[in-house]
């Protein structure tokens, strides 16, 4: 514990309700319990690759809790291993490993531990510099909910809450012109927003990627609807579902991302096709980045602030390479090669799908 003296901080990937929590907790118990420097990188590693940094005192990191973003800034194109420097005759980008300039800038910084607050990209990043001797610890960000080895992360609650209200919202449009309403929800490859929000919005339908649909066991459930005297219904479905046989919808390619495939729009193709099949109006929202802004939630800030505290435990004790994590009610950790396996996908025994079913829930398949 004695051998630490300044750690930095660094949030990357896409934007968050929660993370200036995160970054509060973890700046005010190192000064305040252990007398800590702190470091905020700017932008991610974005940051650490242009030397882009401030100090982060008690003032700076006062009244940023309930505040939604990060005033530290975020990249989700800034991979130090894949980084974009420049196109080449083709007007191809070229991407070049930079992660030495990571290493030599966080060398000269004085850095003794880096908290990495981000997703799977973010993660994945932090546990290869842990490798190459930058001492790291890492924050599970992102509303999708889908890193393995946590059972949540924080910002999943603010944006189910958001999707809510959403659908609360157009029920009463939909009621009052007859129309088919589909609600897009964020969630890359995995449904959990689309799960939760859908069910606590009281969607007729819900959709996500780990249920491949059938249109016509769609149209079927809208037709029973409507043969019971329910003129409208509700579709609720995650950006990553896809028919069965299909592929998902991307949105657009972003050439200079490691990870460029942009997922969108799959409402809009579901909706032209229930139009024709049903003969229903309908109408499509995607609520997009809404669900990542403003204020988070009650359980977000406890969540971040529970994580971020855990985080500088984790450096004290010298226990790098690992994630803050939440298993059960517990607030623990996990190593970082936990995290980069891939999705946390929706088990198809979740209790959840179960309960939807039994409430004449349907998920876009032939299963009742």
């Amino acid at each position: 514990m004695s051998t630490i003296r300044k750690i930095g901080i660094l949030t990357g990937g896409g934007d968050c309700p929660g993370i200036n929590a995160v970054i509060r907790a973890v700046a005010k118990k190192a000064l305040l319990e252990f007398g800590l420097d702190v470091v905020g990188i700017e932008d991610g590693y974005e940051g650490l690759i242009h030397n882009r940094f401030r100090s982060l005192g008690a003032n700076e990191v006062s009244g940023i809790l309930t505040i939604g973003g990060t005033i530290l800034g975020t990249s989700n194109t800034s991979n130090p291993y894949a980084y974009a420097v420049s196109k080449n005759a083709a007007d191809e980008v070229v991407f070049a490993d930079v992660s030495g300039t990571v290493r030599e800038n966080a060398r000269a910084l004085g850095l003794d531990a880096l908290v990495c607050i981000g997703g799977d990209g973010t993660l994945g990043i932090a546990a290869r510099l842990m490798t190459e001797g930058i001492p790291v610890v890492g924050v599970p960000k992102t509303i999708d909910n889908d890193l393995r080895g946590t059972e949540r992360t924080f910002g999943f609650d603010t944006a189910c809450a958001i999707a809510t209200e959403a659908i609360d919202r157009v029920h009463t449009t939909a009621q009052s012109h007859h129309r088919i309403m589909i609600v897009e929800v964020m969630g890359r490859r995995a449904g959990w927003i689309a799960l939760y929000a859908g069910v606590a919005g009281g969607g007729d339908v819900i959709l996500i990627p780990e249920i491949p649909y059938d249109l016509e066991a769609i149209g079927a459930k809208i037709e029973e609807r409507r043969a019971d005297g329910k003129r409208f219904s509700i579709v609720v479905i995650a950006e990553g579902a896809k028919p069965a046989g299909g592929e998902v919808v991307v949105k657009r390619i972003v050439a200079d991302s490691s990870d460029p495939v942009r997922l969108g729009g799959v409402g809009f193709v579901l909706g032209s096709q229930l139009e024709r099949l049903t003969g229903n109006e309908t109408r499509t929202v995607v609520l997009g980045h809404l669900q990542r802004g403003g204020s988070p939630t009650a359980y977000d800030r406890v969540l971040a602030t529970q994580l971020g505290a855990e985080a500088v435990d984790l450096i004290m004790h010298g226990e790098f390479g690992r994630m803050a994590a939440v298993r059960g009610d517990e607030v623990t950790s996990c190593p970082l090669e936990v995290v980069i396996g891939g999705p946390r996908l929706v088990p198809l025994d979740h209790p959840l799908i179960a309960a939807a079913r039994g409430l004449g829930t349907s998920f876009g398949d032939l299963k009742r």
